[in-house]
């Protein structure tokens, strides 16, 4: 009994001070909302059921591969949050914005002022990251796709609608990573230095400093939201025509506002049981969670003609004009 407590105890203390984002509830009703949403511009097969439902699983995957070790946890836990302080400013040091071109500068700016991205977090970047990803993903389905359909040589066709179903696998994946942080981002208390109560820091209206992130999170969206609340308030779709990173910053100064409403709501007892204050308020986050997302996937596609694929490197409205056979360089020249 006494090992067992022990154990209990021991991993409390290795718990990183951020808590997860959303429970597994509420990164599914993200994922599942934002892929029921998605325009028919889309490849088809992200608009199946059972697509809805992978990418619905996988927006929780960044939070269950938790606890996989000392290293892994250490490397990832930031990529989850931001703290900004009331005046932009990551845990009173260097401005938020205009975010540095990448982790490298970042990382130089808070060390400047005696922090680094592991306190202050690094969400942005992991959000970036991802939707990169995705239009590198759309990219390649892109070439696959034409290819598969117009290849001669059987021994080709086989290997390209083959590669085909492991693209669109990992490309599930990837919008499953990229719902996860998106939804991560609609979150008030993740971008925040009061992300678990008040903390240590002037409360002249007598916010709480109890832990509220997890039961707001997690146990009051489980039993008061449903996926319907998340659905009715999704918003239309918003095109940027914007970099990403602008994209990005703008979304989650955009939930910053949201701080202090929400600890204002706590403090009139919106979050109590059943309360429809805090049920309007966490499905109106979710929804901005899903309709981002459904925004992103969007832009990645609409971005992903004028990526690149393969080695040696070709552009992919290269290969969709006839003007390059993609072969060699998807399948390994060496």
């Amino acid at each position: 009994m006494k090992a067992q407590l022990l154990a209990a105890v021991t991993a409390l203390c290795i718990l990183p001070a951020q808590a997860h984002a959303w429970g597994a509830m509420g990164h599914r009703m993200v994922g599942e909302a934002a892929a029921r949403a998605l325009p028919a511009e889309v490849p088809a097969f992200l608009r199946t059921p059972a697509a809805v439902r992978d990418i619905g699983e996988l927006s929780r995957e960044q939070d269950r591969s938790k606890g996989a070790g000392r290293i892994h946890d250490h490397n990832r836990d930031a990529g989850h949050f931001l703290d900004l302080d009331e005046e932009g400013k990551l845990l009173g040091g260097p401005s938020f914005k205009p975010l540095p071109a990448n982790r490298a500068d970042y990382e130089k700016g808070l060390q400047a002022a005696g922090l680094d991205s592991w306190k202050a977090g690094y969400l942005p970047y992991s959000i970036v990251d991802r939707h990169q990803q995705l239009t590198k993903d759309f990219g390649y389905w892109r070439v696959l796709t034409y290819m598969a359909a117009r290849e001669k040589n059987p021994v080709r066709k086989a290997w390209y609608k083959r590669d085909l179903v492991r693209r669109e696998a990992q490309i599930l994946q990837t919008i499953g990573d990229l719902s996860h942080f998106v939804g991560d981002g609609a979150q008030p208390l993740h971008v925040t230095v009061h992300y678990n109560g008040w903390g240590e820091y002037p409360n002249p209206k007598g916010y709480t400093t109890a832990r509220i992130h997890g039961p707001f999170e997690s146990e009051f969206v489980f039993a008061n939201v449903k996926p319907a609340d998340v659905a009715i308030r999704m918003q239309p779709l918003k095109a940027c025509d914007c970099p990403i990173e602008t994209r990005t910053v703008d979304y989650l100064t955009d939930t910053g506002a949201y701080v202090i409403p929400l600890y204002e709501l706590e403090k009139a007892g919106g979050l109590a049981a059943g309360d429809r204050r805090g049920v309007e308020f966490a499905a109106g986050r979710l929804a901005v969670g899903a309709s981002e997302l459904r925004d992103m996937v969007v832009s990645a596609w609409r971005g992903s003609d004028k990526a690149t694929v393969g080695w040696p490197v070709l552009r992919v409205d290269d290969v969709l004009a006839g003007k390059a056979d993609p072969f060699d360089s998807l399948y390994g020249k060496d």
